[in-house]
């Protein structure tokens, strides 16, 4: 198992590894990866740009955070047992019929309303949290800006993917504003609640924690039978490339 990253430079050198594995096994596993590797490169820019208020701190932050996911990443490769949540966003990577959108919506769903209240709580444990208030929403700001060039890469590789908007009476763009705006404001309530607890409690907290998100991993998989059927159309007309789609992605 790789070491943990120390820096962001070691994140992204392993987000790179996890890419070119996914690209040389034709695995959709690298779709997640690619995202998390343009945030985690837009973050790096902002530290180094005075974006944050405490860069040192940030940097820390992104690293820890990291962590979660690379680590998820290895124990499901090496056959061990990550969180319920990312299991299941793991697993959707061996199926066909996921959505390019889906596989993105599960990694966004494990890690921003899992990972993130966590690595925010051990990076500012206790009474210390409230002060990283305002570099966490610098994040969502930075996750913000990219949206809309997510969706428009998604768009190209998806045809049809305005189905969604048509059968479920909402945009995709709406589907993303959902899943990462609103799992960051829970992240940071999360954030909260385990900042204020001992060691010795983290680890019944994540439990159930990620409890709940699973639940959400599955609504994700099947939002219904309609949505679900117009998520079959959608996926029949959408590009199975995974190097396309990793490139496009990228």
């Amino acid at each position: 198992m790789p070491k943990s990253a120390t820096t962001i430079h070691d994140v992204i050198e392993q987000l790179d590894e996890i890419i070119d594995n996914a690209v040389q096994q034709n695995s959709r596993l690298g779709f997640f990866a690619v995202l998390y590797r343009t945030v985690t490169v837009k973050v790096k820019e902002g530290i180094a740009a005075g974006r944050f208020e405490n860069g040192e701190r940030m940097e820390r932050l992104d690293v820890i955070f990291a962590n979660r996911y690379l680590e998820a990443y290895e124990q499901f490769r090496s056959g061990a047992t990550p969180t319920s949540s990312w299991l299941k966003a793991f697993e959707s990577a061996k199926s066909w019929r996921p959505l390019i959108l889906q596989h993105l919506l599960l990694g966004i769903n494990a890690h921003i309303n899992l990972d993130l209240g966590i690595a925010a709580a051990m990076t500012a444990p206790g009474s210390a949290l409230p002060g990283l208030k305002r570099d966490f929403v610098e994040i969502n700001k930075i996750l913000g800006e990219l949206l809309d060039t997510v969706q428009q890469k998604i768009g190209s590789l998806s045809s049809l993917l305005g189905l969604l908007d048509k059968v479920g009476g909402r945009t995709d763009e709406t589907v993303f504003e959902f899943s990462m705006e609103m799992a960051r404001d829970g992240a940071w309530r999360f954030a909260e609640k385990f900042a204020a607890l001992t060691p010795e409690q983290h680890p019944a907290a994540i439990a159930d924690r990620d409890e709940k998100i699973v639940k959400l991993a599955r609504r994700i998989i099947n939002p219904g039978w309609l949505l679900r059927l117009a998520a079959l159309v959608i996926r029949l007309f959408e590009s199975g490339n995974v190097f396309k789609i990793i490139r496009t992605l990228s």
